[in-house]
């Protein structure tokens, strides 16, 4: 019998359960994973909180690294012993063990430790479709980004430097302004301090920003739209402050026919091997140190309750890994 958290409805961090799960065998195509780290994102607010419905009761958690113990039927590229990683659409990892498709499943290169990879599979490759797909950042670009010292932001922000680009960090108090310096970012912004269109008009010479990736929502929105420059594109990927709000299309062809995405990671590594090629990207840029992962907390499984609030309270930095 396996630990796992558990909720049977949406809701708070109180509506998460510690406590024994029952794990099969893996099924034809699946492999079973003994956890060794577990990757805490936003993501799992929205489906513990019920923005993103799922069925119920069930477990949060969208991305692990670990050993594999055993194998289905049908399962070549996988045995036994081998240290992998991933990210799934359906959540499920906050246990320690579960079964998974193994179309799903990432090989670790030596050299990468399963900390490392439970931190970087959902984050890291969302880093890398947002600075490398959606907008393909180029040397020279002006870029914003905000939550400059979270999970994703941090990654973000040291890559696309090392790309060339003039970093606009933005973060949401004074106490995370160096770090942000320190990871990327070429100047440093402060929710309700500082003037977020002015200043990013100001630093850009009044031209504005090529590209905002907002991972805050509601409260930013319409900011960011009015941070970039003409042609500029706008992308929203998160919700931290709630979704944004509807506009007209209009709004983009008055401000500069800008583009606007709401991208999904998973929909840029559906394919298995669209997330072969972006897991190599990945697993490159870290090995080149185009960036250096940040692991600000580590809580044991059993405290994902207590990860939750401090999470949501923005006492966090830097990506946040539960230890089975």
């Amino acid at each position: 019998m396996a630990k796992a958290i558990r909720i049977y409805r949406a809701g708070g961090p109180e509506e998460m359960r510690y406590g024994d799960l029952e794990t099969a065998a893996p099924a034809e195509g699946e492999v079973q994973l003994r956890h060794t780290a577990i990757g805490l994102n936003y993501i799992d607010v929205y489906d513990r909180t019920g923005l993103y419905p799922m069925p119920l009761p069930g477990s949060l958690g969208r991305e692990a690294a670990g050993v594999i113990t055993a194998v289905g039927r049908k399962v070549i590229d996988f045995r036994p012993g081998d240290r992998v990683a991933y990210v799934h659409t359906v959540p499920g990892s906050y246990c320690e063990l579960r079964n998974l498709p193994a179309s799903r499943l990432v090989k670790l290169p030596r050299g990468v430790g399963d900390e490392q990879a439970a931190a970087l599979m959902l984050k890291g490759l969302t880093a890398e479709y947002l600075l490398r797909r959606t907008y393909r950042v180029q040397s020279g670009d002006w870029i914003l980004v905000y939550a400059a010292v979270g999970g994703v932001g941090i990654i973000l922000c040291q890559w696309a430097k090392a790309l060339g680009a003039k970093v606009i960090g933005v973060v949401g108090s004074e106490a995370k302004e160096a770090l942000a310096k320190k990871n990327g970012c070429k100047h440093v912004l402060v929710m309700g301090r500082d003037k977020i269109v002015e200043s990013v008009r100001a630093l850009t010479k009044g031209t504005g920003v090529k590209v905002a990736y907002d991972s805050v929502g509601k409260d930013t929105f319409m900011d960011s739209l009015d941070c970039l420059a003409p042609l500029g594109m706008m992308v929203t990927y998160g919700n931290a402050s709630g979704p944004p709000p509807a506009i007209s299309p209009l709004e983009l062809s008055k401000r500069g026919s800008l583009f606007l995405t709401r991208p999904s990671l998973f929909a840029y590594i559906a394919q298995r091997a669209d997330l072969d090629v972006a897991a190599k990207a990945l697993f490159s840029a870290l090995s080149s140190k185009k960036f250096k992962l940040y692991i600000g907390q580590r809580y044991a499984l059993a405290d994902a309750a207590q990860a939750h609030r401090d999470l949501e309270a923005r006492k966090t930095m830097g990506s946040i890994l539960l230890i089975p």
